[in-house]
């Protein structure tokens, strides 16, 4: 028999011959919450009826939802005089019990069931005020408001902190950093272009991102990780020219010294890296997969979780490996092309005239729109601004319709939809959704300036996207509307723009490394102070776009702004960031290929910034829009690559050089 039927004989007697659906579904609440059995729950029900009256007691949604929180309080009490106990007892040692940050959850095992909330003291005043026996008031009852039954879920008030209006932001157009400010910045041509000025090539494999998601193998995942330290392995051996007698296993005692590839990761599972709890984790054939500690002493170093490194040393002891030399990892080669194939690309940016224009090109990140509307006034401002200089290339990093934006996550548009949206609030979709506030001013925007190419890269925060996983898949034109001239491309992806190479990738990898990394300079040597800069070499020297492992667990993410009247406490649904969301079997589609990228684009919420790192132009164009106010995004102004006579004459492939002909402003919105 079902928990529904033995629900149904045991409690339709006490609701007058049958259980109503909202009855039926607190009871089966209760049974999953405390983990009960319908007779046990039965039982607790008829000393609950005693105890309040039989005459006066019926079972109906309002007294199963008091008799479910007599049931918590009941638990919490108990778990507290628990604690009391063991407190107690603990007080007798030198070292008190540890306590997991005040309430009756003191060894966290309730997993949510009380609240983390430490207990008041109570004045005499309130121990009057107690003797009432009435179910209590909420405050926002009393000041007016709604109040649910007596729960412990009650819903949170919508905060009325509102952000600065978009059309009274300050400073709008600022420049907040530059490079090559010598060159002109981008503005309207005098004689607009009849055709689009680049073209378009992807270098990756795009129908490999398709993968199916949620159908990861420990086996498959191992081999990965494994075979990225014997990538590194057998690249360290070439550079630098070494036997196979130069590799050991540095978890093995030797007195020799041995150069060793590995991974680092932190001595504890869900430990914070630091100088003391710094691990190498060999690959299965160089050193069995086992870990060692490292001491660096006075060797510099630069680490952060994920991290493949090189380290020449000895492990006399048997107990850890002292690093003599960390061996910087060989670069990759920039991006180059021959002469002809740049006289080509040179050739689609030179006007009728005779004159070369320099290429123009924007990048934004989401969100796109603050957390108190749905407006998307900054999406709108920055398509104003790229019709009016008629910019080549738009570049939109996702997410647009965020997941963590608390009216996506609400799922009720209705309020903040435009006036005149025609929307059927009962058959409305997403997508809908996403046409109506997204695709419909792109298509204004191409009809104003046919020749524009505008480049979407999706997020995991993109509600549209049904790809769940990292690396992500494309989301289809078709059902969201978009024009023609709209590209969507993976995440991440290696494009090349005429004959340029962009690496773009919506993962928040800085972030992930600016909270992981922990660094220590030589004797007599300095680290950079660019924090920045050097994370973002990290990602350079990698050789890939999320070179973290493991990345941040969701719960120590920050939490999503809160949706107006949602239910906490024991039993409520908690809401997490989205998180990295890693498919560690296909994390290959996330390496560079043969070469760097001229051009590499990190959204990130840390500061917008653009740097020169390596040879490569760096940019983060920040968020376009920030919780409660407007944001940044990154305007480019390329010139052609000029070819000397001598390289025209020798027909091999010149660098291109993009970081010096590359004019870039982080502007604010």
């Amino acid at each position: 028999m079902s928990d529904s039927d033995k629900l149904a004989d045991l409690f339709a007697p006490s609701a007058g011959g049958s259980l109503s659906d909202d009855v039926a579904n607190e009871l089966h609440h209760i049974l999953r919450l405390l983990d009960l059995s319908a007779q046990e729950l039965f039982f607790k029900w008829e000393s609950y009826v005693i105890k309040m009256g039989v005459e006066n007691t019926k079972l109906d949604s309002k007294t199963v939802r008091a008799f479910k929180k007599d049931l918590q309080d009941a638990l919490e009490r108990e778990s507290r005089a628990k604690g009391h106990v063991v407190h107690q007892s603990a007080a007798k040692r030198i070292a008190a019990t540890p306590r997991r940050g005040g309430g009756g959850d003191v060894f966290g095992m309730l997993d949510g069931m009380v609240s983390a909330t430490p207990a008041p003291r109570i004045s005499a005043a309130a121990k009057r005020k107690a003797n009432n026996f009435d179910t209590p008031a909420a405050k926002s009852a009393k000041s007016g408001l709604n109040s649910s039954p007596a729960d412990s879920k009650t819903p949170i008030p919508a905060v009325e902190t509102q952000g600065v209006a978009f059309e009274s932001r300050q400073n709008a157009g600022e420049v907040v950093q530059q490079i090559n400010d010598h060159i002109p910045a981008a503005s309207a041509p005098a004689e607009p272009p009849t055709e689009a000025r680049v073209k378009l090539k992807a270098n990756l494999e795009l129908p490999k991102f398709g993968y199916k998601t949620m159908a990861m193998k420990l086996s498959e995942t191992s081999e990965i990780l494994d075979d990225r330290i014997d990538t590194f392995t057998d690249l360290i051996q070439a550079h630098y020219q070494l036997p196979d007698s130069a590799f050991g296993n540095p978890a093995a005692q030797s007195t020799a010294e041995v150069v060793a590839v590995g991974r680092i990761a932190c001595d504890q599972p869900n430990g914070k890296l630091n100088a003391a709890s710094v691990v190498l984790e060999t690959s299965r054939r160089m050193g069995a997969g086992l870990r060692v500690q490292l001491k660096f002493d006075s060797v510099g170093y630069d680490l952060f979780p994920g991290k493949i490194v090189a380290v020449r040393g000895t492990n006399v002891s048997g107990e850890y490996f002292v690093v003599t030399e960390v061996m910087p990892i060989p670069p990759m080669p920039l991006p180059a092309s021959t002469p002809a194939e740049l006289e080509v690309h040179n050739d689609r940016l030179t006007g009728p005239d005779g004159e070369a224009t320099p290429l123009g090109i924007l990048v934004a990140s989401g969100p796109y729109t603050t957390d108190t509307d749905l407006s998307f006034a900054a999406l709108h401002a920055l398509l104003a601004q790229a019709s009016d200089q008629r910019t080549d290339v738009l570049i939109l990093a996702g997410p647009f319709l965020d997941l963590e934006h608390p009216v996506v996550a609400s799922g009720d548009f209705h309020d903040h939809l435009p006036s005149g949206a025609k929307l059927e609030p009962d058959r409305a979709t997403l997508n809908d959704v996403f046409r109506l506030l997204v695709s419909g001013p792109l298509q204004r925007l191409v009809q104003a300036v046919p020749t524009m190419t505008i480049i979407i890269v999706p997020s995991l925060r993109d509600a549209i996207s049904k790809h769940v996983a990292w690396p992500q898949d494309r989301f289809a034109k078709a059902p969201l509307g978009l024009p023609k001239q709209v590209q969507v491309v993976t995440n991440p992806i290696l494009l090349s723009v005429n004959e340029m190479i962009f690496g773009i990738s919506t993962q928040d990898v800085l972030s992930e490394l600016r909270r992981e990394n922990v660094h220590q300079s030589s004797k007599g040597q300095a680290l950079s102070d660019d924090t920045l800069a050097r994370l973002t070499s990290n990602v350079i020297e990698q050789r890939h776009f999320f070179p973290v492992f493991p990345p941040q667990s969701r719960e120590e993410l920050g939490k999503p702004a809160a949706i107006s009247s949602e239910m906490t406490g024991a039993g409520a649904e908690q809401r997490l960031a989205v998180g990295a969301s890693l498919d560690i079997a296909y994390l290959k589609l996330a390496e560079w290929i043969n070469v760097r990228p001229d051009v590499l684009i990190l959204p990130s919420v840390l500061n917008p910034f653009v740097k020169i790192v390596e040879g490569m132009t760096c940019i983060n164009p920040g968020t376009l829009c920030k919780k409660r106010g407007p944001g940044h995004f990154a305007a480019m102004n390329v010139l052609p690559r000029a070819l000397s006579d001598e390289e025209r004459d020798a027909g091999e492939a010149v660098a291109h050089n993009v970081f010096e002909r590359a004019r870039v402003d982080v502007v604010r919105i």
